[in-house]
Protein backbone atom coordinates (compact mmCIF):
# COMPACT_ATOMS: atom_id res chain seq x y z
CA UNK A 1 0.00 0.00 0.00
CA UNK A 2 1.47 3.35 -0.89
CA UNK A 3 0.90 6.10 1.51
CA UNK A 4 0.05 9.27 0.82
CA UNK A 5 -1.97 10.50 3.56
CA UNK A 6 -0.77 14.31 5.58
CA UNK A 7 0.97 12.02 7.94
CA UNK A 8 2.26 9.42 8.95
CA UNK A 9 4.66 9.64 5.63
CA UNK A 10 6.57 7.33 4.20
CA UNK A 11 10.28 6.62 6.50
CA UNK A 12 13.34 6.56 4.12
CA UNK A 13 15.66 3.44 4.60
CA UNK A 14 18.33 4.53 6.77
CA UNK A 15 15.64 6.07 9.37
CA UNK A 16 14.88 2.47 9.32
CA UNK A 17 18.10 1.17 9.75
CA UNK A 18 18.77 3.80 12.64
CA UNK A 19 16.32 2.68 14.29
CA UNK A 20 17.29 -1.35 14.53
CA UNK A 21 21.25 -0.66 16.04
CA UNK A 22 21.87 -1.87 19.63
CA UNK A 23 20.24 0.06 22.83
CA UNK A 24 21.86 1.25 25.78
CA UNK A 25 20.44 2.32 28.97
CA UNK A 26 19.33 5.63 28.45
CA UNK A 27 19.31 6.30 32.41
CA UNK A 28 22.66 5.59 33.11
CA UNK A 29 24.98 5.59 30.00
CA UNK A 30 26.52 9.52 29.87
CA UNK A 31 27.14 9.16 26.91
CA UNK A 32 22.95 9.36 25.41
CA UNK A 33 22.84 12.45 27.31
CA UNK A 34 25.04 13.52 24.70
CA UNK A 35 23.69 12.23 22.00
CA UNK A 36 19.97 13.50 23.30
CA UNK A 37 21.77 16.87 23.46
CA UNK A 38 23.21 17.04 20.20
CA UNK A 39 20.36 15.94 18.27
CA UNK A 40 18.31 18.32 20.20
CA UNK A 41 21.05 21.32 19.53
CA UNK A 42 20.91 19.76 15.90
CA UNK A 43 16.72 20.24 15.87
CA UNK A 44 17.52 24.16 17.17
CA UNK A 45 19.79 24.68 14.35
CA UNK A 46 17.35 23.63 11.40
CA UNK A 47 14.62 25.65 12.77
CA UNK A 48 16.69 28.76 13.18
CA UNK A 49 16.65 29.41 16.93
CA UNK A 50 18.77 29.75 20.04
CA UNK A 51 15.83 28.09 22.01
CA UNK A 52 16.96 25.05 23.60
CA UNK A 53 15.10 22.04 21.80
CA UNK A 54 13.67 18.88 23.93
CA UNK A 55 12.29 15.35 22.24
CA UNK A 56 9.55 13.58 24.17
CA UNK A 57 7.81 10.16 23.88
CA UNK A 58 4.88 10.60 22.56
CA UNK A 59 2.87 11.48 19.26
CA UNK A 60 2.74 14.99 18.27
CA UNK A 61 -0.25 15.75 20.46
CA UNK A 62 1.41 15.38 23.46
CA UNK A 63 3.45 18.77 22.82
CA UNK A 64 0.47 20.55 22.27
CA UNK A 65 -0.70 19.10 25.64
CA UNK A 66 2.43 19.85 27.30
CA UNK A 67 2.45 23.50 25.91
CA UNK A 68 -0.90 24.09 27.89
CA UNK A 69 -0.35 21.92 30.79
CA UNK A 70 3.03 23.55 31.72
CA UNK A 71 1.61 27.40 31.63
CA UNK A 72 -2.38 27.08 31.88
CA UNK A 73 -2.76 28.25 35.65
CA UNK A 74 -6.25 28.09 37.04
CA UNK A 75 -8.69 30.78 35.73
CA UNK A 76 -5.42 32.09 33.34
CA UNK A 77 -7.07 33.74 29.91
CA UNK A 78 -6.15 32.56 26.65
CA UNK A 79 -5.78 33.75 23.41
CA UNK A 80 -7.19 30.69 20.74
CA UNK A 81 -6.58 31.49 17.49
CA UNK A 82 -8.90 29.38 14.89
CA UNK A 83 -9.38 29.04 11.84
CA UNK A 84 -9.10 25.41 11.33
CA UNK A 85 -10.00 22.07 13.35
CA UNK A 86 -6.63 21.55 14.97
CA UNK A 87 -6.72 25.62 16.04
CA UNK A 88 -9.74 25.11 17.99
CA UNK A 89 -8.76 22.03 19.47
CA UNK A 90 -5.98 23.57 21.43
CA UNK A 91 -9.18 25.17 23.63
CA UNK A 92 -9.67 21.76 24.85
CA UNK A 93 -6.28 21.93 26.61
CA UNK A 94 -6.19 24.79 28.14
CA UNK A 95 -9.84 23.97 29.85
CA UNK A 96 -8.46 20.74 30.96
CA UNK A 97 -5.86 22.57 32.94
CA UNK A 98 -8.27 25.01 34.11
CA UNK A 99 -7.89 27.73 31.51
CA UNK A 100 -10.09 30.56 30.13
CA UNK A 101 -10.15 29.94 26.40
CA UNK A 102 -11.02 33.08 24.55
CA UNK A 103 -11.80 32.22 21.21
CA UNK A 104 -10.74 33.98 18.01
CA UNK A 105 -12.17 32.70 14.85
CA UNK A 106 -11.95 33.52 11.77
CA UNK A 107 -13.32 31.65 8.43
CA UNK A 108 -11.83 28.54 7.43
CA UNK A 109 -11.31 28.68 4.05
CA UNK A 110 -8.86 31.77 4.63
CA UNK A 111 -5.46 32.05 6.27
CA UNK A 112 -5.31 34.03 9.94
CA UNK A 113 -5.46 37.54 8.51
CA UNK A 114 -2.93 39.70 11.22
CA UNK A 115 -5.39 43.51 10.17
CA UNK A 116 -8.98 42.17 11.84
CA UNK A 117 -6.33 40.37 14.81
CA UNK A 118 -4.63 43.42 15.72
CA UNK A 119 -8.01 45.83 15.77
CA UNK A 120 -9.01 42.79 18.38
CA UNK A 121 -6.18 43.11 20.71
CA UNK A 122 -6.43 46.63 20.82
CA UNK A 123 -9.53 46.10 23.00
CA UNK A 124 -7.93 42.76 24.13
CA UNK A 125 -4.88 41.62 24.87
CA UNK A 126 -4.77 40.33 28.40
CA UNK A 127 -3.85 36.92 27.77
CA UNK A 128 -1.07 34.41 29.16
CA UNK A 129 -0.21 33.08 26.05
CA UNK A 130 -1.78 32.43 22.39
CA UNK A 131 -1.88 29.42 20.28
CA UNK A 132 -2.10 28.98 16.92
CA UNK A 133 -1.54 26.58 14.04
CA UNK A 134 1.21 26.77 11.12
CA UNK A 135 -0.84 24.30 8.99
CA UNK A 136 -3.83 22.75 9.60
CA UNK A 137 -3.83 19.74 8.16
CA UNK A 138 -7.75 18.70 8.39
CA UNK A 139 -8.22 21.74 5.75
CA UNK A 140 -4.14 22.34 4.48
CA UNK A 141 -4.57 26.01 5.29
CA UNK A 142 -1.21 27.49 6.00
CA UNK A 143 -1.28 30.62 8.76
CA UNK A 144 1.73 33.24 8.08
CA UNK A 145 3.42 32.67 11.70
CA UNK A 146 5.83 35.98 11.10
CA UNK A 147 2.84 38.06 10.55
CA UNK A 148 1.16 36.55 13.76
CA UNK A 149 3.35 36.11 16.34
CA UNK A 150 5.39 39.23 16.90
CA UNK A 151 2.01 41.38 16.57
CA UNK A 152 1.13 38.94 19.73
CA UNK A 153 4.45 39.45 21.11
CA UNK A 154 4.19 42.99 21.03
CA UNK A 155 1.11 42.90 23.44
CA UNK A 156 3.87 40.64 25.79
CA UNK A 157 1.73 37.49 25.10
CA UNK A 158 3.57 34.04 24.72
CA UNK A 159 3.11 32.38 21.62
CA UNK A 160 2.39 28.61 21.27
CA UNK A 161 2.35 27.21 17.43
CA UNK A 162 1.79 24.12 16.84
CA UNK A 163 3.60 23.14 13.32
CA UNK A 164 3.39 19.75 13.58
CA UNK A 165 2.27 19.64 10.03
CA UNK A 166 4.44 22.10 8.76
CA UNK A 167 8.01 22.65 10.09
CA UNK A 168 10.85 20.93 7.27
CA UNK A 169 8.25 21.25 4.42
CA UNK A 170 7.82 25.17 5.08
CA UNK A 171 9.31 27.97 5.77
CA UNK A 172 9.80 28.12 9.20
CA UNK A 173 12.53 30.75 11.29
CA UNK A 174 11.56 30.18 15.25
CA UNK A 175 13.37 33.26 16.75
CA UNK A 176 12.19 35.86 13.04
CA UNK A 177 8.80 34.57 14.05
CA UNK A 178 8.96 34.82 17.55
CA UNK A 179 7.32 31.10 18.86
CA UNK A 180 7.78 30.72 22.55
CA UNK A 181 6.95 27.05 22.10
CA UNK A 182 6.89 25.55 18.78
CA UNK A 183 5.16 22.10 18.38
CA UNK A 184 6.69 19.38 16.15
CA UNK A 185 5.85 15.87 15.23
CA UNK A 186 8.24 12.85 13.85
CA UNK A 187 5.93 11.14 11.36
CA UNK A 188 4.99 14.58 8.79
CA UNK A 189 7.45 16.33 7.09
CA UNK A 190 10.29 14.58 9.09
CA UNK A 191 9.28 11.36 7.68
CA UNK A 192 9.76 9.35 10.61
CA UNK A 193 7.55 7.16 12.68
CA UNK A 194 5.13 8.04 14.98
CA UNK A 195 5.97 8.42 18.22
CA UNK A 196 8.04 11.50 19.33
CA UNK A 197 7.25 15.07 20.15
CA UNK A 198 9.70 17.68 19.25
CA UNK A 199 9.79 21.06 21.03
CA UNK A 200 11.90 24.21 21.00
CA UNK A 201 11.18 26.80 24.49
CA UNK A 202 12.00 30.13 24.48
CA UNK A 203 13.83 31.40 27.93
CA UNK A 204 10.85 33.29 28.31
CA UNK A 205 8.14 30.45 28.40
CA UNK A 206 10.63 28.83 31.13
CA UNK A 207 10.63 31.73 33.34
CA UNK A 208 6.95 31.85 33.22
CA UNK A 209 6.96 28.00 33.86
CA UNK A 210 8.86 28.97 36.85
CA UNK A 211 6.97 31.58 37.90
CA UNK A 212 3.68 29.61 38.51
CA UNK A 213 1.84 30.17 41.24
CA UNK A 214 0.34 26.78 41.15
CA UNK A 215 2.47 23.36 40.50
CA UNK A 216 2.03 21.79 36.79
CA UNK A 217 -1.25 19.52 36.90
CA UNK A 218 0.56 17.10 35.15
CA UNK A 219 4.14 14.61 35.37
CA UNK A 220 4.50 13.20 31.96
CA UNK A 221 3.13 16.82 30.25
CA UNK A 222 5.17 18.83 32.17
CA UNK A 223 8.26 20.73 30.19
CA UNK A 224 9.81 21.69 33.27
CA UNK A 225 10.86 18.25 33.81
CA UNK A 226 13.20 18.40 31.12
CA UNK A 227 14.73 21.93 31.36
CA UNK A 228 17.94 20.71 33.57
CA UNK A 229 17.99 17.14 32.16
CA UNK A 230 21.65 17.28 31.06
CA UNK A 231 23.03 19.64 33.95
CA UNK A 232 21.27 16.73 36.36
CA UNK A 233 21.83 13.73 33.99
CA UNK A 234 18.09 12.82 35.11
CA UNK A 235 15.14 12.45 32.27
CA UNK A 236 11.74 12.14 34.06
CA UNK A 237 11.17 8.97 32.68
CA UNK A 238 13.16 6.16 30.15
CA UNK A 239 13.70 7.47 26.53
CA UNK A 240 12.79 5.56 23.56
CA UNK A 241 16.08 4.99 22.05
CA UNK A 242 15.51 3.41 19.10
CA UNK A 243 12.99 6.18 18.58
CA UNK A 244 15.47 9.30 19.16
CA UNK A 245 17.95 7.29 17.16
CA UNK A 246 15.94 6.88 13.76
CA UNK A 247 14.86 10.99 14.45
CA UNK A 248 18.45 11.59 14.42
CA UNK A 249 18.67 10.01 11.16
CA UNK A 250 15.67 11.74 9.65
CA UNK A 251 17.17 15.27 10.92
CA UNK A 252 20.43 14.77 9.49
CA UNK A 253 18.37 13.82 5.93
CA UNK A 254 17.04 17.67 6.55
CA UNK A 255 20.19 18.80 6.89
CA UNK A 256 21.67 17.70 4.03
CA UNK A 257 18.96 18.98 1.88
CA UNK A 258 19.04 23.10 1.86
CA UNK A 259 16.30 23.04 -0.22
CA UNK A 260 13.97 20.78 1.20
CA UNK A 261 11.69 23.43 1.42
CA UNK A 262 11.96 24.37 -2.25
CA UNK A 263 11.16 21.01 -3.40
CA UNK A 264 7.64 21.02 -1.18
CA UNK A 265 6.60 24.41 -2.67
CA UNK A 266 7.35 23.02 -6.16
CA UNK A 267 5.71 20.15 -5.75
CA UNK A 268 2.66 21.03 -3.98
CA UNK A 269 1.91 24.15 -6.56
CA UNK A 270 2.55 21.61 -9.66
CA UNK A 271 -0.25 19.61 -8.19
CA UNK A 272 -2.79 22.69 -7.21
CA UNK A 273 -2.43 23.38 -10.90
CA UNK A 274 -3.26 19.77 -12.00
CA UNK A 275 -5.83 19.47 -9.87
CA UNK A 276 -7.67 22.88 -10.86
CA UNK A 277 -7.47 22.31 -14.47
CA UNK A 278 -8.94 18.91 -13.74
CA UNK A 279 -12.07 20.64 -13.08
CA UNK A 280 -11.45 19.89 -9.29
CA UNK A 281 -12.09 22.63 -6.41
CA UNK A 282 -9.08 22.89 -4.00
CA UNK A 283 -10.75 23.79 -0.89
CA UNK A 284 -9.91 27.02 0.57
CA UNK A 285 -9.27 30.93 -0.60
CA UNK A 286 -5.30 31.15 -0.05
CA UNK A 287 -2.94 30.07 2.47
CA UNK A 288 -1.76 26.73 0.54
CA UNK A 289 0.50 24.39 2.16
CA UNK A 290 3.67 22.71 0.57
CA UNK A 291 2.78 20.26 2.83
CA UNK A 292 -0.55 18.67 1.74
CA UNK A 293 -3.75 19.44 -0.78
CA UNK A 294 -7.47 19.65 0.04
CA UNK A 295 -10.33 19.45 -2.71
CA UNK A 296 -13.58 19.39 -2.22
CA UNK A 297 -15.71 16.21 -3.47
CA UNK A 298 -17.74 16.57 -6.79
CA UNK A 299 -21.15 16.73 -6.41
CA UNK A 300 -22.60 12.91 -6.06
CA UNK A 301 -19.20 11.48 -4.96
CA UNK A 302 -18.70 10.21 -1.77
CA UNK A 303 -15.23 10.30 0.47
CA UNK A 304 -15.55 6.85 1.40
CA UNK A 305 -16.44 5.75 -2.34
CA UNK A 306 -13.37 7.50 -3.69
CA UNK A 307 -11.25 6.52 -0.99
CA UNK A 308 -12.04 3.02 -1.16
CA UNK A 309 -11.71 2.67 -5.04
CA UNK A 310 -8.10 4.30 -4.84
CA UNK A 311 -7.29 1.85 -2.16
CA UNK A 312 -8.94 -1.40 -3.92
CA UNK A 313 -7.80 -1.02 -6.78
CA UNK A 314 -4.70 1.60 -6.93
CA UNK A 315 -3.14 0.48 -3.48
CA UNK A 316 -2.95 4.10 -2.88
CA UNK A 317 -4.44 5.42 0.75
CA UNK A 318 -5.18 9.12 0.61
CA UNK A 319 -7.50 10.72 3.69
CA UNK A 320 -10.66 12.35 4.49
CA UNK A 321 -10.79 14.81 6.29
CA UNK A 322 -12.03 15.72 9.74
CA UNK A 323 -14.69 17.66 12.36
CA UNK A 324 -16.98 19.80 10.36
CA UNK A 325 -14.85 18.82 7.10
CA UNK A 326 -15.76 15.38 7.44
CA UNK A 327 -17.15 13.77 4.35
CA UNK A 328 -16.38 16.76 2.32
CA UNK A 329 -12.93 17.22 1.05
CA UNK A 330 -9.77 14.73 0.03
CA UNK A 331 -6.28 15.23 1.71
CA UNK A 332 -3.30 14.26 -0.35
CA UNK A 333 -0.01 14.17 1.74
CA UNK A 334 2.76 15.40 0.27
CA UNK A 335 5.41 16.43 2.76
CA UNK A 336 8.63 14.62 3.69
CA UNK A 337 9.24 11.27 1.66
CA UNK A 338 5.94 11.85 0.24
CA UNK A 339 7.21 15.17 -1.66
CA UNK A 340 8.12 12.97 -4.59
CA UNK A 341 7.68 13.00 -8.31
CA UNK A 342 7.15 9.25 -9.00
CA UNK A 343 4.85 9.43 -5.94
CA UNK A 344 2.63 12.31 -6.74
CA UNK A 345 2.67 11.34 -10.40
CA UNK A 346 0.97 7.76 -9.42
CA UNK A 347 -1.70 9.56 -7.39
CA UNK A 348 -2.33 11.77 -10.36
CA UNK A 349 -2.50 8.40 -12.54
CA UNK A 350 -5.28 7.08 -9.77
CA UNK A 351 -7.87 10.04 -9.67
CA UNK A 352 -7.29 10.16 -13.27
CA UNK A 353 -8.72 6.27 -13.42
CA UNK A 354 -11.10 6.57 -10.16
CA UNK A 355 -12.63 9.79 -10.45
CA UNK A 356 -14.47 9.07 -14.10
CA UNK A 357 -15.54 5.57 -12.98
CA UNK A 358 -17.31 7.29 -9.81
CA UNK A 359 -19.06 9.90 -12.58
CA UNK A 360 -16.90 12.63 -12.60
CA UNK A 361 -15.95 13.78 -15.80
CA UNK A 362 -12.14 15.41 -15.96
CA UNK A 363 -11.20 18.32 -18.07
CA UNK A 364 -8.16 17.48 -18.56
CA UNK A 365 -5.24 14.41 -17.39
CA UNK A 366 -4.17 15.56 -13.90
CA UNK A 367 -0.58 13.69 -14.21
CA UNK A 368 -0.03 15.69 -17.21
CA UNK A 369 -0.51 18.86 -16.08
CA UNK A 370 1.06 17.70 -13.28
CA UNK A 371 4.42 16.50 -15.01
CA UNK A 372 4.66 19.48 -17.04
CA UNK A 373 3.83 22.12 -14.46
CA UNK A 374 7.45 21.04 -12.83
Amino acid sequence: MKIMTPGPTQVRENVRLARSRVTTNPDLDLAFYDFYKDTCELLSKLLFTQNRSYILSGEGILGLEAACASLTEPNSRVLVLDNGIFGAGFADFVELYGGRAVRYRQDYRRALEPAPLAEFLRQDHDFTYATLVHVDTPSAMKNDLEALCPLLKSYGILTVVDSVAGMFGEELNVDQAQIDILCGGSQKALSAPPGLTMLTVSSAAVAAMRQRKTPVASFYANILNYVDYYENKWFPYTMPVSDIEGLRAALENVSAEPQIVARHARLAKALRSALTAAGLKLFGENGYSNNVTAFELPLGISAAALLNELKEKYSLLLAGSLGELEGKLIRIGHMGENANFADLALTCEALNASLPALGFELQADIKQVFANGL
